[in-house]
This record gives C-alpha cells, structure tokens and sequence, in this order.
C-alpha cells in the first residue's frame, strides 16, 4: 500500500484551458507575449505530458482573469487631481 498522498490540483479541472493562441486572441497580442509571460513565470500555467519532457502548454482562463486584473488601473477622480497638485 503506498503512503503517497494526492496532490490537491491547483486548478479547477471543469475549466477551460487555453492555448498559447487562444491566450493571445484574448489579450489581443502576439503569440509571442502570452510565451513570454510564461517563461517568465509571470502567469499561472499548466504543462500537459511527460515529466521532464517540454510538452504542451495551456493556460487557465483564471489564470488570464487574475493576470489583467492585477494590471488594472482605477481611474482618478476630481478629488484626486486636487489632492496630486
């Protein structure tokens, strides 16, 4: 009997994992700017295949919501100005 415990899925697996273009189409970018988040490990992404092995790529729509959402950027009110002068 293996003691090996499950590892718990970072993810939730009824969600939709897109491809590299998929993830460009909704940025409305390049291919090259959703492979460079990855490489860079500045989004959250999923390697499908063999460990060690370079496999394919997908990247959860959370992980794409998450990404704009922290570059979203309020816009300043009239009170603001004034405070900023």
């Amino acid at each position: 009997m293996s003691k090996a415990k499950a590892e718990v899925s970072p993810i939730n697996l009824g969600e939709r994992l897109l491809t590299v273009a998929e993830a460009a189409e909704v940025l409305s970018t390049s291919e090259r700017f959703p492979r460079r988040l990855i490489a860079e490990r500045r989004i959250r992404f999923v390697r499908l295949g063999e460990p060690g092995r370079r496999g394919h790529v997908r990247i959860p729509e959370s992980a794409l919501r998450e990404y704009i959402a922290g570059g979203l950027v309020e816009p300043m009110t009239a009170s603001d100005v004034w405070r900023a002068a």
